[in-house]
């Protein structure tokens, strides 16, 4: 009994022991975790419960050249509600709910439906993506526990479309994806700050009093070359002609020679960058520097500068181009527009003559005319500070064939950009000096401060100046009534440029589909704007760059000089004093009743000079500018007054001028003379071709345009 008594006990003493020692292990590691490892433990803890998040910093501002805002920030609020949080009473959510219907489209009762309906266990709930400021500024005064507010920056572009393409966009994180938008990307965008926060365990964050913060770096801002006012002239007249001549699509460039300074840049159909993802992608697509086109006939500037530069042409030179107007080289036809008979070399420019612009180009050596063009800009990128630009393509001369050099005289066989064409022409205009073209002119930080300044950038000289002093007024004589860009003309304003009309390549053969366009630089005589005008298949009869783009180059150029003191006062000088209204026609060797009658017919003063029945000559001479009070003195003579023939070639004459004489009576003297006319319109005469004095071979075609009154003021109509 005793031994078994003391066996119990035994084990009770142990159990008891054992039941002794969990509470005091229990008081040991409470010990332990309070007072030895506490400070560490505590710690380790709050690291866990400290997070980081970013502050966003604004993006930097786009200006145009005359301060306007053409991108810049809007702020979108953010509110959210924790209706679990401690101390929030249900009038006051309500109070919340009316604050936010009252400057919001939706009521109070939705606003409640959507607290009542959210998950029981949510402690953010989302109110409102895009609250104004005003419900922003009245629930922050309320200052009610529980309520979120957050901000959050949208890129806003002012002007919608004006300059899309040009300014670009960014997505949801603005971040920059086409445009100065993606070019100047990190200037723009900043420096996000930091801010420290605690995270509780359900995951919710709050700021506390003393979190270390780092503010953001706000973004820099562009200060744009681009003219808002220009733009967008340039912009409605693109999109008139583009409808006008339902192309379908176009752009359009200016740009000053002098600094390489885009002024604009439009393309058509656009797209508005505050929406992007509401038009294809295709509008989106910046055509001045991403579209690789033939040029046509804009490119016979080379040939030009080449041909004169190398000695491989004389002004003076005649070109016999044939009959029907089409010749065959190395096997392939090339042909003019129209038969153009016998032309001087200015004229081959003036009325754009492919047969003889290849003739002039075959005289230079491959190598030499590839450097010319080399020397414009083309084969090689611009560099202007914009993404995606297009490089062009210029093969070299062993890849050509016995036909390239020919068909690259009148802009075939490569591969252009707009921006790459009216680079070559600006430098044409800044007398040979070619000028990096750019859109930045500076950016500033936020308060103001110049942190990057453009300096202009000479690319190279494409020629030697007294070269193209003599070419300037061959380009002169292409925006007149003689020339291909008779349509470009604007009144008191000297305009220089060149039309151009390709056909389209598609699946390996030219088309019936064609890109017109237009480049010229005005005023002439020291050139402010370059205006490039590119039209992809105009609907069109003829769809020739002068009729079509030649128009929407005159209307923005007008628009333009408006804008420009210097160019108004220029253009208001110019007609005030001289106002031409009448040119005087040729009228030797007619009778003095048949000089008489046509001054008549002209109402044109005159007076006559000695006695006769012929006219031996006039004052002034033949084709000279008159104004209303101008008389014209007809010297008078017994005996007829006929061209010196005495050293023409047999079977050749002089070409008269017929000018001013009615259709009839032009006919008459130029069978007189031993050759043929074509006559287009009616009434009288006020263009021909060839022109006059020159020497012909008789038997030779001569075109007349006649042009009546009531025809006259039918065409003014139409072509404004």
């Amino acid at each position: 009994m005793r031994k078994e008594r003391s066996a119990i006990l035994n084990r009770m003493f142990i159990v008891f022991g054992l039941v002794l020692l969990v509470p005091c292990a229990i008081g040991v590691q409470l010990f332990r975790v309070n007072f030895i490892e506490g400070p560490e433990l505590r710690q380790l803890w709050s690291e866990q419960a400290i997070d980081y998040i970013p502050i966003p910093a604004q993006r930097g501002n786009i200006y145009s050249t005359d301060g306007s805002l053409l991108a810049t920030n809007s702020v979108a609020y953010k509110i959210a509600i924790d209706p679990k949080i401690g101390g929030l009473e249900q009038s006051q959510i309500s109070q919340v709910c009316d604050t936010l219907a009252k400057y919001t489209s939706q009521s109070s009762y939705q606003y409640s439906q959507k607290i009542r309906s959210a998950s029981p266990r949510s402690r953010y709930i989302v109110l409102g993506k895009n609250v104004g400021p005003e419900a922003h500024q009245a629930l922050q005064q309320m200052n009610i526990r529980g309520v979120i507010l957050e901000e959050n920056y949208k890129r806003r572009y002012n002007f919608g479309s004006l300059a899309a393409h040009t300014l670009g966009f960014v997505n949801h994180n603005t971040q920059g994806i086409t445009g100065l938008e993606k070019k100047y990307d990190n200037r723009l965008s900043g420096e996000d700050g930091v801010q420290q926060v605690r995270r509780e365990r359900n995951g919710r964050i709050s700021s506390y009093v003393g979190a270390p913060t780092k503010k953001p770096q706000q973004g820099q801002s562009l200060h744009s070359t681009i003219n808002a006012h220009i733009q967008a002239i340039v912009e409605e007249e693109l999109k008139a002609g583009i409808d006008r001549t339902r192309s379908s699509y176009g752009s359009a460039i200016v740009m000053d020679p002098n600094t390489g300074a885009i002024k604009a840049m439009a393309n058509y159909p656009t797209f508005n960058p505050n929406n992007p993802a509401s038009l294809n992608s295709t509008n989106r697509r910046n055509f001045a520097i991403s579209d690789m086109i033939e040029p046509g006939s804009t490119f016979k500037l080379v040939t030009a500068i080449a041909a004169v530069e190398q000695q491989k042409v004389q002004f003076s030179e005649s070109f016999e181009t044939p009959e029907d107007g089409k010749t065959k080289i190395h096997g392939q036809w090339m042909r003019d527009h129209e038969p153009l008979g016998t032309l001087t070399f200015p004229e081959v420019i003036q009325k754009s003559s492919n047969v003889a612009t290849a003739e002039i180009a075959m005289r230079l050596s491959k190598d030499t005319f590839y450097q010319y063009a080399r020397n414009l800009g083309f084969g090689t990128p611009t560099n202007i500070d914009l993404p995606n630009e297009e490089t062009g393509r210029l093969p070299k001369p062993y890849e050509w064939s016995e036909v390239s050099l020919p068909w690259m005289s009148i802009g075939y066989e490569l591969q252009v950009t707009p921006l790459q064409l009216a680079q070559a022409y600006a430098a044409f205009a800044n007398t040979g000096q070619m000028m990096r073209p750019y859109l930045v002119d500076k950016i500033t930080d936020k308060q103001g401060n110049i942190t990057w300044e453009h300096e202009d950038v000479e690319v190279r000289q494409i020629a030697e100046r007294e070269t193209l002093e003599q070419l300037y007024p061959v380009f002169r004589s292409v925006v007149t009534d003689s020339g291909t860009a008779k349509y470009a003309q604007i009144q008191g304003l000297p305009i220089a440029g060149k039309t151009g009309t390709a056909q389209k390549l598609i699946d390996g053969q030219y088309r019936s589909e064609y890109r017109s366009s237009f480049v010229g630089f005005f005023p002439a005589q020291n050139p402010k704007y370059v205006c490039l005008v590119v039209l992809d298949n105009p609907d069109t009869y003829p769809p020739y760059g002068g009729v079509t783009a030649g128009p929407i180059f005159r209307e923005s150029a007008k628009r333009i000089a408006g804008l420009d003191n210097e160019i108004e006062k220029q253009i208001i000088e110019s007609e005030s004093t001289s106002k031409t209204w009448a040119h005087a026609p040729d009228l030797s060797g007619l009778t003095k009743k048949e000089a008489q009658s046509l001054l008549a017919k002209q109402e044109l003063e005159y007076k006559t000079d000695g006695d006769g029945n012929w006219i031996s000559g006039q004052q002034p001479e033949a084709g000279a500018k008159l104004s209303p009070k101008d008389k014209i003195t007809l010297e008078l003579s017994n005996t007829v007054a006929v061209a010196d023939t005495s050293e023409l070639p047999d079977g050749y004459s002089i070409i008269p001028d017929v000018g001013g004489m009615s259709m009839r009576k032009a006919t008459v003297v130029i069978h007189a003379r031993g050759f043929e006319t074509k006559m287009i319109g009616s009434g009288t005469v006020y263009s021909q071709f060839p022109r006059p004095g020159d020497m012909m071979k008789q038997g030779r075609t001569i075109t007349v345009r006649g042009k009546a009154k009531a025809m006259e003021t039918l065409t003014s109509k139409t072509t404004k």
